[in-house]
């Protein structure tokens, strides 16, 4: 006899008979897609016995569920990783397997996580990182009217040349917003240490410094660092800075900031000289993580082991990575 024949023998009339309504109000909500109302009229019972009865379908255990679809295998890859490194926000999306660019559905999401943050009517400061999946992310934001909120760019909107980054999203963001947008006017890396303190010592940058300590959201895309790194293949770092990174530690940064496999901020190197607004995360807020790839896993998990960051925005594959022992 199975477990539940032999259950079923052990009820009463009564309870059987209560269980039995209880599956019926369960099929007739949840697979004939009645409504509690409609229930109650093909059981003869009020709305109230009938929202009971479906409630007890459930704990019971009488009707369960499972999601068929990719993005349940996303949602649970999302909770596990919530849960490993204690996260207050994470989304995992599906892998494309389109043959598109890996970044694209990570910055689909980034773009909605930012526009459900914009519609806050509650004024907010958001600081942005840069890169090629952040600006993405920005282009897929609807124009709309934020003049309640501040953006913050967090990294240097100076390329090496000298002109203007094309990764910069703080400023795009803010023409498609019109909120109050403070770029970084600064090279992403100086000449030395005594350069960047004579920079940080200006009236402007502190006043931007000080505007990124408050923010209450802050997101930030991730480098590995190697010889295919962003900031070596944009021209900001060179092979052979590059190179002593690495024998420092390095295997990823955030903002220009390098990390080593643990999370510690490397000393020395190219460390001394980026301008950039120091790793933090907000007291009360999130520092959310964008990146996807098996190239970037290093530098995700440093992130996370340092506790630079508290939320993340990746993929199936990265996702999977990332939890391997």
């Amino acid at each position: 006899m199975s477990n539940a024949a032999a259950q079923s023998t052990a009820l009463s009339d009564t309870e059987r008979s209560r269980l039995d309504d209880a599956a019926r109000a369960g099929w007739l909500y949840y697979i004939a897609g009645n409504t509690q109302d409609q229930i109650a009229r093909k059981l003869n019972v009020s709305r109230a016995t009938a929202q009971r009865l479906v409630s007890l379908s459930l704990q019971e255990r009488l009707i369960t569920f499972r999601l068929e679809h990719p993005i349940a295998a996303c949602m649970e890859l999302a909770t596990r990783l919530g849960e490993r490194f204690g996260l207050g926000h994470c989304e995992v999306v599906p892998d494309d397997r389109s043959g598109q660019s890996s970044t694209v559905g990570v910055a689909e999401a980034a773009a909605a996580f930012l526009e459900a943050k914009l519609r806050d009517p509650r004024p907010i400061i958001i600081a942005l990182g840069t890169g090629r999946t952040l600006r993405a992310a920005v282009e897929q934001v609807p124009p709309m009217d934020c003049p309640n909120h501040q953006l913050v760019s967090l990294v240097g909107n100076i390329s090496p040349d000298g002109s203007a980054s094309s990764f910069n999203a703080v400023s795009r963001l803010a023409d498609l917003t019109k909120a109050r947008h403070f770029p970084m006017p600064l090279p992403t890396f100086v000449a030395s240490a005594a350069e960047r303190e004579q920079f940080f010592g200006i009236d402007a940058v502190r006043r931007l410094h000080a505007v990124a300590a408050r923010a209450d959201i802050r997101l930030v895309g991730l480098g590995q660092i190697d010889l295919a790194a962003p900031l070596h293949v944009d021209g900001f770092l060179s092979r052979d800075e590059v190179i002593d990174l690495m024998r420092r530690g390095a295997v990823g940064e955030i903002t220009a900031w390098a990390m080593d496999a643990e999370g510690n901020v490397i000393e020395g190197g190219m460390n001394e000289r980026v301008t950039s607004v120091r790793l933090a995360v907000p007291e009360e807020g999130l520092a959310v993580g964008v990146a996807t790839g098996t190239a970037k896993v290093p530098a995700i998990r440093a992130a996370l082991r340092g506790r630079h960051l508290n939320g993340l925005i990746t993929n199936e594959m990265t996702a999977k990575a990332l939890l391997e022992p």
